[in-house]
């Protein structure tokens, strides 16, 4: 018999499978950059950071007129927190924090008619405080706090409310905006509290824009003239909480529409 013979079956190449993949799969972007993309990064950060102002700034003879008008309008305006004397003041403003000062004052009319000095209130003792304040939120935090101040300013301070900042601000629940106040209501100092309302108007108006309280206070006190800022932060708060409302202001009676810069304001 012939001897048959059969041929090899050409082998197929087999491909590589990581090259397969490779070849399958969408190329994923260089981590390098290249030259132009480099330049144009910076670029595009600097157009989030840096929004135009077109807001003119106000000049110093406008703002002397919106304050000539603030004290034609009211020459003496009183805060609206009641006190009896600069610890009431101090007790007072500490309880506002996060409060109505209608709220605070319905509660320590009762309390200041018993205790009205630091040893009055230690001798009050903190439960029996809570009762009487109890109507204003955070209560129990707040109570701790007028205790643990009035002890405070008893060992530390002979029993008189401190004249400094830094002094009234080492007091338990006195922060920066309460050692304003209570620098300028009870002891005449030329300070500037920034509450909401005056964040606000500072803010929208143009007068002092601030990304915090401190900038505000801080832009306040520089452009404000020396003649108004012992009455300077009360026409502010009381414009804000009367005028300058937060969600629907009042633009047709404000004193100053003509000169405010907020460019929604309706007249």
């Amino acid at each position: 018999m012939a001897k048959i013979t059969r041929k090899p079956a050409p082998r197929k190449t087999a491909v590589p499978k990581k090259k397969a993949k490779a070849a399958s799969a969408k190329p994923k972007p260089s981590a390098k950059k290249s030259p132009s993309a480099k330049k144009s990064a910076p670029a595009k950060k600097s157009l989030k950071a840096i929004k135009p102002n077109s807001i003119k700034p106000w000049t110093p003879a406008e703002i002397h007129e919106v304050f000539s008008r603030f004290r034609k309008a009211n020459p003496e305006p009183k805060g609206e927190l009641e006190h009896l004397n600069p610890f009431t003041l101090l007790v007072a403003v500490v309880l506002s924090a996060q409060a109505t000062d209608a709220g605070v004052n319905k509660a320590t009319r009762a309390l200041f008619a018993v205790a009205d000095t630091p040893q009055k209130m230690l001798d009050l003792g903190e439960e029996r405080l809570r009762d009487y304040i109890k109507t204003i939120g955070l209560y129990r935090t707040k109570a701790r706090n007028v205790i643990a101040l009035s002890a405070k300013v008893l060992s530390d301070f002979g029993g008189e409310v401190p004249r400094t900042r830094a002094e009234i601000e080492s007091l338990p629940g006195a922060g920066r905006k309460t050692a304003n106040v209570v620098l300028n209501m009870a002891f005449g100092e030329h300070t500037m509290a920034v509450d909401t309302h005056v964040f606000r108007v500072g803010n929208r108006t143009a007068l002092a824009p601030g990304k915090t309280p401190l900038e505000v206070e801080l832009g306040l006190q520089k452009v404000i003239p020396a003649e108004f800022m012992l009455h300077a932060h009360h026409w502010l708060i009381l414009h804000g909480r009367y005028t300058c409302l937060a969600r629907k202001p009042r633009c047709e009676v404000c004193l100053i529409n003509d000169l405010c810069r907020w460019p929604e304001k309706t007249v």
